[in-house]
């Protein structure tokens, strides 16, 4: 054989290894990322971003040098679901989620936040929460995204133009909906209301367009979007907690070594501490900052309170199998209901 043939083919043999790479050879470990990229709909100076720059500082003391740690707010990245589109193509490595985004990765998580007045308290949503905790992050890293911590937002009330207290009422207003949240906008017009599917950025132009007339939403985003200029009184009804996660992808996670973990797993447990202590008294401080610029409060009698757990309990059997997987709903509601047989 000639020597030219002999290169040939040692160069086509020295290709294909190369090609077969994992096949013959181990396949090297991926490199240890220098960077860590979070993001978060929570406003800029918010506790929520700065627990998620405390996770990012961790990150980047742990690994020294030129390491960075960059957090988004203000939903920069856009909505939860990009947010998520973002992760799974390696733009975002990370991001604080609602259960609304955590949705577009597993629906398992759906039963803490979209099954109205069905919890009462946090104590409840904390018991439904550790006792799904393992299976629900079970869920989400088969999905390819590890919990950094659990936290909660507050819970929803609804902010409207006119005072309105009874469900009836509402039925005459455009209601904002989640962009996106085709299954919620279904129920809500199965039940007769009149949903308007925006981005939450969109909320202050269309209140003063008239767009919208109600916002149903946790008191800290109505102050710091300030809703409640234009949406005047408030009915505090506690609809549904909003509750979330941090998260990572486990592609990110996986990569990083053993340090970076311990720092970014001692700053979350710290921030998921924190979101917990702060939840109560941030919907109370929040209130009360409105209510001197002019927001006003409704009284919620006996009966009105009965008319909203009537109505909740009436879109109990659409949203069991189509919002919140028909396992999960029962499973919520048989913890809850052991739950508060042990509190009598």
């Amino acid at each position: 054989m000639s020597d030219s043939k002999r290169s040939v083919r040692s160069l086509i043999a020295l290709v294909f290894l190369c090609c077969a790479g994992g096949l013959i050879f181990p396949g090297a470990a991926p490199a240890e990322p220098s960077t860590l990229k979070l993001a978060t709909l929570a406003p800029k100076g918010s506790l929520y971003h700065r627990v998620l720059q405390d996770v990012g500082e961790a990150f980047r003391a742990s690994r020294g040098g030129s390491a960075k740690a960059t957090v988004y707010p203000d939903g920069v990245q856009g909505t939860e679901a990009d947010m998520v589109r973002r992760m799974r193509i390696g733009q975002l490595d990370g991001a604080l989620l609602t259960v609304v985004g955590l949705n577009e990765i597993d629906p398992t998580v759906s039963g803490l936040q979209f099954m109205p007045m069905m919890f009462q308290n946090w104590e409840e949503v904390d018991y439904v929460r550790e006792k799904l905790r393992s299976s629900l992050e079970e869920s989400l890293a088969q999905k390819g995204f590890v919990v950094l911590f659990w936290g909660d937002a507050g819970w929803v009330h609804f902010f409207s133009k006119q005072a309105l207290t009874q469900p009836e009422q509402f039925k005459r207003a455009k209601i904002f909906a989640w962009s996106g949240d085709n299954k919620q906008i279904g129920l809500m017009k199965s039940l007769g209301y009149q949903p308007v599917g925006l981005p939450i950025s969109d909320i202050v132009p269309a209140l003063e367009t008239g767009m919208v007339d109600v916002v149903p939403v946790v008191p800290i985003w109505a102050l710091v979007g300030q809703f409640d200029r234009t949406a005047r009184h408030m009915l505090p009804i506690r609809w549904v907690p909003i509750t979330g996660a941090a998260i990572l992808r486990k592609a990110t996670y996986d990569a990083l070594g053993p340090t970076a973990r311990d720092a970014i797993a001692l700053a979350a447990r710290k921030a998921g501490d924190q979101l917990r202590a702060h939840r109560v008294r941030q919907d109370e401080e929040s209130i009360t900052a409105m209510k001197s610029r002019g927001l006003e409060i409704a009284v919620v009698t006996p009966e009105i309170a009965k008319a909203w757990q009537g109505l909740a309990e009436q879109a109990w059997p659409h949203v069991r199998g189509t919002m919140v997987p028909a396992d999960i709903f029962d499973r919520v509601k048989a913890l809850l209901s052991d739950y508060r047989a042990t509190r009598k």
